[in-house]
């Protein structure tokens, strides 16, 4: 158990420490398999066939590999890629079995070719969403060619088409086809694609902003014990699925705290420093996605709430690109109401939403590449209307704590009368993204796709006043984001497909607090705050003196998530039926950074600090290499220890007597962190 202050509202809280093994958390998913710890109660048991006994391997390995192969029916899969099936019939409306059904890409060139069953099906699954071609042969009728076929991301369509009697060397040609309906089951979905997302204008450019189209969504605000955005249908908001080129993007780290929180277990998808997505796909390097709500497949079963499906663009055999710059500037706007009312200036605005995508053939018919990036850079104005120490009350201060009143900015206003006076500014918070991606896709034959894709996206953000009191006080939160795919999509046979995909990820946040001279501020200086070997780079100071006089300084999160997610998933058409079967392996390590001092003077009043009374106050030392007297509050007036003895080794509690003649109390966990807090 630790304490600490929540930075939000000044308030001293207790929660827990999180896990005794360094801050680690170790997440493996595997679907299709059975993993079996420790030994069995059995040793051995009589073969069946009568050629002896079993041993406990043996059993056990007959008993796995059963348990594989039921899984394998069930798997959870996370293909994205579309099919098509049909029904081919002559004028009569009879079937016709053994027709060649061609299905070629208007994008890349690289064709599937199956032929119709005895009963007249075809299928064609495992199909990159996107526009086709589609040519149906057959002995004594015309061929039909029918073009503008769109297929779209994890969509089974149905295209039928009935044949007419005629020779091989007449053809009839569709320029165009109704929109294909899903047939095939009875999943509830919304595709939303580029052209779409690209003539609807929004605000940071992510497309998580158009989940909320999608009916039965429900936007929900987020706090540290529930930080899912959305709630499908009433699920949690964090039941929510992120895949994107078909594997898994629920990777997020908490950057706003020390602990993990649920992202340590995998149920957010990674996110930039400004809560949106852009740093998994860049809106121009979208195909589409599509959101599933309800009743979708077992291949979707890993979580109860909605399924996004994400798809991005590669290159085709024509050479597109595009660039853009979208703006806001503080020159087209009016002055902020409260900024007029102090004679203050209009604060700086700037939004520049800038970037470019190219894609096109590096080896026409066989090799192709997409790349992206976008960059976003902003500058959010606010107005500061609040109080701060008068000058009266920093100048009788006792010395111990006159430099932590001087790092609030100067009074600008009236004296109010109760040791604070007012103070107003305006000012602005700058933040930052930068989201580049590469995708590479290679024809190796018409049965065989490969592709690979990489991407990068680390975005910042300065936020002045993160707790809404203390203006010299700027929380900086820096987030990473990386991803590196590569997916295989095979044709074995006309009635065999199987789809690859291997990624490796990871998301990193990182949050610290800083000082500066705001308005006339002064930051105290590190060896005013932390003892000797430590910094603000390296430990926690909070200072905490009444309700608006608050300030934080030093690290707050350095939180790592890395994944490694390997799916396969094969599909097999036995006569009139479709079956697939896969696996899907996700191994999740989460690492919290904690640092190892943390030090929180409660003064709870400034009365209290102008009377140099410290109600209570807590120091969390989280190495045992150092001496706990190291690490403990030793600042002269304000509280300090006559004597203490390090401790180690399993946890135990002591009496520290203090200088003031008050108690505290020492507890130390078994990996070494120690708490005092005041009793």
């Amino acid at each position: 158990m630790k304490t600490r202050s929540n930075p939000r509202n000044g308030a001293l809280v207790s929660t827990s420490q999180g896990h005794p093994h360094d801050g680690k958390e170790l997440h493996r998913i595997v679907s299709a398999a059975m993993v079996f710890r420790g030994p069995s109660t059995l040793s051995a048991t009589r073969n069946p066939r009568g050629t002896g006994l079993l041993n406990t391997d043996q059993l056990r390995s007959t008993f796995i590999s059963v348990c594989l192969w039921l899984t394998l029916l069930v798997a959870p899969l996370t293909a994205q890629n579309a099919g098509l099936s049909g029904l081919i019939t002559d004028p009569a409306g009879l079937v016709v079995p053994g027709a060649r059904v061609l299905v070629q890409s208007a994008d890349t060139g690289g064709t599937r070719t199956v032929s119709s069953n005895q009963r007249g099906e075809y299928s064609v699954p495992a199909l990159l969403p996107g526009p086709y071609s589609i040519t149906i042969e057959a002995n004594g009728f015309k061929t039909v060619h029918q073009s503008g076929v769109v297929v779209e991301v994890g969509q089974r369509a149905r295209p039928d088409f009935a044949l007419t009697v005629g020779s091989n060397s007449e053809s009839i040609t569709v320029p165009a086809i109704a929109p294909l309906l899903n047939t095939a089951d009875a999943s509830v979905s919304t595709v939303i694609g580029n052209r779409f997302v690209e003539n609807l204008p929004l605000n940071g450019r992510s497309f998580s902003s158009l989940i909320d189209l999608t009916p039965g969504v429900v936007l929900v605000p987020t706090n540290f014990h529930e930080q899912g955005q959305f709630s499908v249908n009433g699920q949690r908001p964090d039941a929510n699925s992120f895949i994107v080129d078909g594997v898994s993007v629920n990777l997020g780290a908490a950057g706003n705290g020390d602990l993990l929180g649920q992202s340590g277990a995998g149920q957010l998808p990674a996110t930039s420093a400004f809560g949106g997505v852009s740093n998994l796909v860049s809106l121009d390097a979208l195909e589409e996605f599509r959101i599933q709500t309800s009743t979708f497949a077992p291949e979707y079963g890993r979580s109860p709430g909605a399924q996004i499906s994400v798809v991005t663009k590669s290159g085709t055999n024509t050479f597109h690109g595009t660039a853009f710059e979208y703006f806001r500037n503080d020159k087209l706007d009016a002055n902020d109401w409260f900024a007029n009312a102090n004679g203050l200036a209009r604060p700086e605005l700037r939004q520049n939403d800038f970037g470019s995508v190219l894609g096109g053939p590096i080896v026409k018919n066989k090799l192709f590449f997409f790349g992206s990036y976008e960059g976003l850079r902003v500058r959010q104005p606010h107005v500061a209307d609040t109080y701060v120490p008068s000058l009266s009350s920093r100048q009788s201060a006792p010395t111990a704590v006159q430099p932590l009143l001087n790092a609030f900015p100067l009074p600008n206003g009236q004296d109010l009368g109760n040791g604070t006076a007012a103070f107003s500014a305006s000012y602005s918070d700058p933040s930052s993204l930068n989201s580049s991606g590469i995708r590479i896709d290679y024809l190796l034959s018409p049965k065989v796709v490969i592709f690979g894709r990489y991407s990068d996206a680390p975005s910042s953000l300065a936020q002045r006043a993160p707790g809404g009191d203390e203006y010299s006080n700027v929380e900086h939160i820096k987030y990473r984001t990386q991803t590196l795919t590569l997916g295989s999509d095979q044709t074995l046979t006309p009635q065999l497909t199987n789809e690859f995909r291997l990624n490796y990820s990871r998301s990193r946040a990182h949050s610290f607090y800083t000082l500066d001279s705001f308005a006339g501020a002064v930051p105290p200086p590190d060896s005013l705050l932390y003892p000797a070997g430590y910094s603000a780079g390296s430990a926690r100071f909070l200072f905490y003196g009444g309700a608006g006089l608050e300030f934080l300084s030093g690290e707050y999160a350095d939180n790592l998530q890395q994944q490694i997610n390997v799916t396969d998933n094969v599909s097999r058409i036995v006569g009139q039926h479709q079956v697939k079967f896969g696996l899907d392996y996700r191994r999740q390590n989460a690492r919290a950074g904690l640092e190892p001092y943390t030090a929180e003077y409660g003064f709870l009043s400034l009365a209290n600090v102008l009377a140099n009374t410290v109600p209570r106050s807590i120091c969390r030392c989280g190495s045992s290499s150092k001496s706990t007297s190291d690490l403990l509050f030793r600042r002269e007036g304000i509280s300090s220890i006559s004597s203490i003895t390090p401790i180690s080794g399993v946890p135990s509690a002591i009496s520290v007597l203090l200088n003031s003649g008050n108690r505290r109390r020492c507890w130390v966990h078994p990996w070494g962190a120690a708490v005092i807090v005041a009793v």
